[in-house]
């Protein structure tokens, strides 16, 4: 953990991703301790939102370059955290934080070509993953947002809902509609 900012020190190409949301601590708490300087509260809002950002970012860059942009992500909101309005509006901040950095990261890098996945992937199994996370990246924006955040990251539509600041008809209708885009593509492919 990093001290000062209650961030999980991250060794390279390896990203640590809490398993468990904290569900008793308020936002607007953990935002205002932040604020004072208290590093644990920090920490804490990141195990919260980790997975959201982690999703968000998922479903728009290249997977190599999320774990850094995730830190990107947290490092960004800890310097700017004095600059929120609204403590409770904290995970749509965060989300447009997210949105944000990865149109900042496509507006910076110059394009790249990946390996083949036949030859990139260790096994069939990762490749198939990949191929499937790149159908969710050719989607709609808003479907893929809810679809990285329900399908790779685990969360519910509910959650999904509270984290970004969507109302939970739009996050049931994105998921929706995604899922029948993906679907549609995924049947594509396989004819």
């Amino acid at each position: 953990m990093d001290a000062a900012i209650g961030l999980p020190i991250r060794e390279p190409g390896r990203m640590t991703v809490p398993t468990t949301v904290p569900t008793a601590s308020p936002d607007i708490a953990l935002v205002d301790a932040a604020r004072a300087g208290d590093g644990d509260a920090f920490g804490r809002l990141y195990a919260s939102y980790c997975r959201m950002v982690h999703g968000i970012l998922m479903a728009r860059v290249p997977r190599l370059e999320v774990d850094d942009l995730v830190q990107d992500v947290f490092l960004t909101a800890f310097r700017k955290l004095h600059a929120l309005r609204d403590p409770a509006a904290f995970g749509p901040w965060l989300a447009m934080i997210a949105r944000n950095r990865a149109h900042d990261y496509h507006r910076h890098t110059p394009e790249t070509a990946e390996l083949p996945e036949d030859i990139a992937a260790a096994d069939a199994s990762e490749a198939e993953a990949a191929a499937i996370l790149a159908l969710i990246q050719s989607l709609p924006e808003a479907y893929r947002e809810t679809l990285v955040l329900r399908l790779v990251e685990g969360m519910t539509g509910p959650e999904i809902a509270k984290r970004t600041g969507l109302t939970p008809a739009s996050v049931r209708v994105n998921l929706h509609r995604g899922m029948k885009q993906l679907r549609e593509k995924l049947g594509g492919r396989h004819e």
